[in-house]
């Protein structure tokens, strides 16, 4: 499976970047298969592993927050692995036909 997220504290000011680091830091040293850009940081691997990051990872961006955000989308498909690098690959094959 492959989820998405994004993970933010609410009522700590307009600079969140110290909080996500912290998520994203978290996401890191998990060992799974991940990759963050400026919107999201998508992790892949099975249910129960990939949750209990993105668990620990909102967890470490809402330390000291009252309130944290979180916007998640999971791509649940059993027995496929690789998908961060071979959803990207087919797309740019595509792309790269026409």
């Amino acid at each position: 499976m492959i989820v998405a997220f994004s993970v933010s504290p609410m009522g700590t000011g307009e600079s969140v970047g110290e909080a996500v680091a912290a998520a994203v830091r978290v996401v890191r040293e998990s060992g799974l298969p991940n990759h963050t850009d400026a919107m999201f940081t998508s992790i892949e691997g099975e249910w129960d592993e990939v949750m209990d990051v993105v668990k620990r990872a909102v967890e470490a961006a809402g330390a000291g927050a009252g309130r944290v955000s979180l916007v998640l989308k999971a791509d649940i498909r059993p027995g496929i692995t690789d998908g961060l690098t071979s959803k990207v690959a087919t797309v740019e094959r595509f792309l790269a036909e026409s």
